[in-house]
Parts: C-alpha cells; sequence; structure tokens
C-alpha cells in the first residue's frame, strides 16, 4: 500500500514539473519539490515503526504492526526512556 502511494506522489510531482517547464512557471517545480520532502518524510516514518516493532517483538507479520500500540504499550513507553 505505500509503495503505491509513493508511487503517486512521483508521478504527481513529475507532472507538476512538467507542465511548470511547458508554461515557463517555477511553482510547479516548488509544489513538486515539497511533494518529494513529504514522501520521504513518510517512507521515514513507515520504517522506523517497523525498526521499533522489531525491536520490541522480533516479529514482523502483519496483524503484529497493526496492534503494534494496543498491546505493546507499557514495553513501548519503556523502550524510549
Amino acid at each position: 500500500m505505500l509503495l503505491c502511494i509513493e508511487l503517486m506522489f512521483f508521478a504527481i510531482s513529475l507532472n507538476f514539473i512538467y507542465f511548470s517547464l511547458f508554461t515557463f512557471n517555477i511553482s510547479g517545480q516548488i509544489f513538486a519539490l515539497f511533494i518529494v520532502t513529504m514522501a520521504a518524510t513518510e517512507t521515514a516514518i513507515g520504517l522506523s515503526l517497523i525498526v521499533i516493532s522489531y525491536r520490541l517483538g522480533d516479529n514482523l507479520d502483519y496483524n503484529s504492526l497493526i496492534s503494534f500500540m494496543f498491546t505493546k504499550k507499557k514495553k513501548l513507553f519503556l523502550f524510549f526512556k
């Protein structure tokens, strides 16, 4: 799912870049830069959640990621202290 969102972000940013080159306006390129920054932060947050989940339970299946905040709440707060 996250890969699909990343591909859509990059396709939209390419459209902004091409239309800004076509209309000789730089605002599309600036907006594309913001989109790439947003995609990079999304990837960093997702990767950090996976790393924390692995450190707490040595398990990376889908069900553990869904119930991550509900079952390991005490361990999560102890992890950050």
